[in-house]
């Protein structure tokens, strides 16, 4: 039972329940006229300390195609923050107010602490550079869509694997079906971090290589999944400079590539997927958008109690 929860990380929700979430998204896809109604009457609560398009407008579109109402903010100087107000406080007041609170903060822990004063469920929509569990739920209904399930896949991570919160989300909840295997490609400096390596993979003996170059694995790879090298979490911009294009897919290494390989990107991107990938069939990142708002969808009614 999901009515009531807090989902801060992909691991908050069992095998079996991100099966039942999938399972009502796509049911949603396919009659999304018999859910117009199930959430009317809620609130959503859409916080965002920090700069989004897809997320907060999927959540939205989400809640509003459930029949239900939103309330929230976009800009966090329009807020009581800038005044001093805790994050504990503006919690209990909006909570006060809404149903259900989806909330994306640049601090790493930030949702934890807001389920903790809140007074309905509290998604986590990213908290820096740590989980984005919704992104999670997003990609992994993409890869039942275009794959057939999520088994039995070698998935690739390519770009900036070190602060890359959706990686982290993903890697973390795909390691959950069995005979996945993972390839991680990416400068030394954006490796993926010791406690996902040390905590999550080898525990459990799951399968994953290290590679420099793109061109070298990409022919190995049942998904794709590339990332943004993001400046918002460079202390130093000489560096981020240095390894922003560090790897551009294009239709020369699509080449490389199988045929029923997808690509996928948590978006936005920047130079790491040039536009001319955008018409091959494999590229699956925009697909990916659409699905994002109906397991949210899906996510929302639960949570609520709505279904």
């Amino acid at each position: 039972m999901l009515k009531g929860r807090h989902i801060i990380e992909p691991n908050d929700l069992s095998v079996t329940e991100i099966d039942e979430i999938c399972t009502l998204a796509e049911q949603i896809i396919v009659d999304p006229v018999s859910f117009q109604d199930v959430c009317r009457g809620k609130i959503l609560a859409a916080l965002f300390f920090e700069p989004s398009t897809r997320t907060r407008l999927s959540f939205e579109a989400a809640m509003l195609r459930l029949g239900g109402s939103v309330e929230g903010f976009a800009d966090v100087s329009s807020t009581s923050t800038t005044k001093g107000e805790t994050l504990a406080d503006t919690i209990r007041v909006v909570s006060s107010y809404a149903d259900i609170v989806a909330m994306r903060n640049p601090k790493e822990g930030a949702a934890l602490l807001a389920s903790q004063f809140s007074y309905c469920p509290v998604i986590n929509a990213g908290d820096g550079g740590h989980y984005h569990p919704t992104q999670t739920l997003t990609d992994m209904l993409t890869i039942r869509q275009l794959r057939g399930g999520l088994e039995d896949h070698t998935i690739g991570f390519c770009g900036d694997l070190k602060f890359g919160r959706t990686v982290h989300s993903l890697v973390s909840a795909m390691c959950r079906y069995p005979h996945n295997k993972f390839v991680f490609i990416s400068p030394p400096e954006l490796t993926m971090p010791d406690y996902i390596v040390k905590s999550i993979l080898e525990p459990t003996g799951i399968t994953y290589k290290i590679a420099m170059k793109l061109e070298d694995v990409i022919g190995e790879l049942d998904i794709l999944y590339m990332t943004r090298v993001q400046k918002e979490r460079f202390f130093n911009e000489q560096d981020y400079i240095r390894l922003k294009d560090s790897y551009i897919l294009d239709n020369a290494k699509m080449k490389l590539a199988r045929r029923d390989m997808i690509v996928l990107h948590p978006l936005p991107r920047v130079n790491e997927i040039a536009p001319e990938v955008d018409d091959d069939p494999r590229a699956a990142y925009f697909k990916q958008v659409k699905y994002g708002m109906y397991v949210r969808m899906a996510l929302i009614a639960k949570l609520t109690g709505c279904l």
